[in-house]
């Protein structure tokens, strides 16, 4: 039981990777008029976006509040497809999977940014979109 009380779950741990990702849809809907609809298939327009802020050699600084919308969009689109929940401590935040498993969006949206990351990939991993066929076995 001490364990747990150092943990907040959904609703709690929730609530501000919820508004990052609606703060994401909502910019990328009026400035870059991109419509993400928390769906897998947005996540290839997301991850194109941080290859482009990248590309184009944008200071971390400078995207740091975006990155962490980005991967807060990946994490509510995880949830929403799998019923994982959002888990918080000392300031981090990462989803559980019904699985068991610990997966961190947030991380994954910055290790994007440096090169060797992608949102969709790991959606794909934590939904088992990719291993369907090996289900059941």
């Amino acid at each position: 039981m001490g364990v747990t009380t150092q943990y907040e779950t959904r609703p709690a741990a929730a609530t501000k990777p919820v508004r990052w990702a609606a703060d994401a849809v909502a910019t990328m809907r009026e400035g870059a008029r991109v419509r993400l609809d928390y769906s897998a298939q947005s996540l290839w327009r997301v991850d194109r976006m941080i290859d482009d802020l990248r590309r184009e050699e944008t200071p971390y600084a400078a995207v740091e509040t975006v990155l962490r919308g980005f991967g807060a969009y990946a994490g509510e689109v995880i949830v929403r497809q799998t019923g994982a929940e959002w888990w918080a401590s000392g300031g981090d935040h990462w989803i559980r999977t019904p699985d068991g498993r610990l997966w961190d969006p947030l991380d994954e949206a910055r290790r994007c940014f440096a090169g060797n990351g992608s949102l969709r990939l790991l959606c794909r991993d934590a939904t088992g979109a990719g291993h369907r066929g090996d289900r059941g076995r």
